[in-house]
């Protein structure tokens, strides 16, 4: 009877080991952090990266929400869409969250993170969203992107 704990022992530590599933990974991924913010670092004072975040939030079609220079955050909403034919009565919004720190150097770091917002049954049951972090997606680039052209840009006025 003593060989059913050793099986046991061995097939949790097969488990637990892993394998060349992905198994490993996708449960990696499900239990990693919530957002998946992206940095980039600016040669500029947070102040002036704030109002090119800001400004490119505006390019973007993002409305501000929260957040100032002197916090260092930045929180914005894109509009709100209606869902696909097939869910009927769903709508979704994307939200941005940027964080600013100081760098050592002079610089500022600039974290973002991009989230998808999805409430299925908008009609029957307003308020009753989810909010999942968009990880694959081209807007991280055209974030930095649109931020650096605001950095680069004379200042309007």
């Amino acid at each position: 009877m003593r060989i059913l704990p050793a099986i046991a022992a061995c097939c949790a530590a097969a488990f637990l080991a892993g394998c060349d599933s992905g198994v490993g990974d996708s449960v990696r991924s499900a239990l990693g952090p919530r957002e998946a913010p992206r940095t980039r670092v600016f040669q500029a004072d947070q102040k002036a990266v704030y109002e090119a975040a800001l400004a490119a939030a505006k390019e973007m079609g993002y409305r501000f929400v929260r957040g100032g220079p002197a916090e260092g955050e930045l929180d914005a909403l894109s509009g709100i869409s209606s869902g696909d034919d097939a869910d009927a009565g769903s709508s979704r919004q994307v939200s941005m969250k940027v964080r600013l720190s100081q760098t050592p150097e002079g610089g500022t770091t600039a974290e973002v993170a991009f989230g998808e917002i999805i409430e299925a049954d908008s009609k029957n049951q307003p308020g009753m969203a989810t909010e999942t972090p968009l990880r694959d997606t081209a807007l991280y680039e055209v974030f930095f992107r649109n931020v650096q052209e605001a950095l680069q840009s004379p200042p309007k006025g």
